[in-house]
């Protein structure tokens, strides 16, 4: 049932590339706002809130190692009052939920996974008679980057109750989507991995009975290739690799994790690329003088992205501070033609990859409802010309109408051949149909 949740990848703009853990109120409302404005119409809808909403002193990039978080009575994380002013009165994310909710859109949250220390360490109540936080904790289980939680111990009489009251909260708050962390990774965890498999399971449990349709993304990655079953059994998107930033051997390495997990993109169970860092981002550093920096991506790279994350099916995240787009980075976002590749294509792989030491072209293909789409990556430092032949791919006919949906042109082709001249680091993208 929960992949009727996400149907089609989620696209959407996340807090953490620009703000890191100090976004407010202020800023995903305004983000929200230009989301409305420019982006809903062209299938972009969640706003997520990342990470350590519910610190009071939360500023930046660097986490403060066990800074007292809010808490409600029964063990569960508040938004903290002087960043989120309209959670004052224990209202939570509530009201800003139904703010994004009237502007047409949805409203996300990060959690990580288990029981606050705090709660522990001070043996508070949770939500089920009798029962504290000490005794469900699994002290062991701890996250290495982040201070804040114990796991869950999945055995523990409570653990489950524990679960529940933490997806009802957010439930009757509005929320439309939980990245949680900490739960898929297993580069830290060698010698145990997808080590928190039953605590995975308990969430999803405890989605169904929230009586919310709640999508569940799982970060950080690289996930387990070997559990995609059980991924795609519990989530609706999780993280093939750890976080991505905008560097060209990073985009270069994501065209492995893409073609080791084509064979288990679903509808509803998307493996996740990432987030897309484009336009302004680090917006709470300062970088020669002023808030944020652009992308290091060139023009040809960030197409590049784009085209990868949208055949494979990716869910879309948005890293940047919308307010601070440009026009480029804008026409990047509002692409129909690459959205309707990314809502309505199936069976995309990798027809072709003719590199030596990281340099040459990369082919991948995919099916449209009517159409074939074929995109041609140039992992060169220098331009160079790509060809294809249609047939390989069996349109049918002797005649096709080509058209490039990055430079929005049409052209014919006869007897399969076409050609692209892709400029280094760069892509086309191109659509296929027989000619009228």
């Amino acid at each position: 049932m929960h992949r009727q949740f996400a149907p089609t990848p989620p696209m959407g703009w996340n807090s953490w590339d620009c703000y890191g853990d100090s976004v407010t109120e202020e800023i995903l409302l305004a983000n929200a706002a230009y989301m409305a404005e420019h982006l809903k119409a062209y299938g972009w809808e969640y706003v997520v809130c990342d990470i350590q909403w519910s610190e009071p002193t939360a500023d930046g990039y660097a986490y403060h190692n066990f800074a007292p978080l809010c808490m409600d009575d029964y063990s569960r994380l508040l938004p903290a009052p002087e960043r989120f002013p309209s959670a004052a009165g224990g209202r939570g994310f509530g009201p800003i939920a139904e703010k994004i909710h009237a502007m047409g859109l949805k409203f996300g949250i990060h959690i990580m996974r288990g029981i606050p220390r705090q709660a522990v360490h001070r043996n508070t109540p949770i939500l089920c008679d009798g029962v504290t936080a000490r005794q469900i904790a699994a002290q062991y289980s701890i996250c290495p980057w982040n201070t804040d939680m114990y796991g869950v111990d999945p055995d523990a009489p409570g653990a489950q109750a524990y679960y529940d009251s933490l997806f009802a909260l957010y439930a009757a708050w509005g929320v439309d989507y939980v990245k949680c962390d900490d739960i898929a990774n297993t580069e830290f965890l060698k010698d145990q991995p997808y080590s928190a498999r039953r605590e995975i399971e308990m969430i999803r449990k405890a989605i169904d009975r929230c009586g919310r349709p709640i999508v569940l993304s799982l970060s950080p990655g690289p996930a387990p290739i070997a559990e995609h079953a059980h991924l795609a059994a519990n989530a609706n998107l999780w993280r093939m690799t750890g976080d991505f930033w905008d560097a060209w051997d990073r985009l270069h390495e994501m065209f492995d994790y893409c073609s080791r997990w084509q064979p288990y993109v679903q509808p509803g169970a998307w493996p996740d690329c990432d987030m897309l860092p484009i336009g302004r981002l680090q917006m709470c550093d300062r970088f020669d003088g002023v808030p944020g920096r652009p992308t290091r991506f060139t023009h040809a790279e960030q197409i590049t992205m784009l085209t990868l994350w949208c055949i494979f099916r990716s869910p879309l995240m948005i890293g940047a501070e919308l307010r601070e787009n440009d026009a480029f980075t804008l026409s990047l976002l509002q692409n129909a033609a690459l959205i309707e590749m990314l809502k309505t294509s199936s069976r995309a792989r990798q027809h072709r990859r003719c590199e030596l030491d990281g340099r040459g072209e990369i082919v991948w293909v995919a099916d449209g409802p009517d159409c074939k789409y074929v995109a041609l990556f140039n992992t060169d430092d220098a331009a160079r010309e790509i060809a294809f032949d249609v047939t390989e791919i069996a349109v049918g006919g002797v005649e096709y109408a080509v058209d490039d949906l990055w430079q929005h042109s049409r052209h014919c082709v006869t007897r399969g051949a076409l050609t692209a001249q892709v400029p280094a680091h760069g892509a086309a993208l191109l659509r296929v149909t027989l000619a009228e």
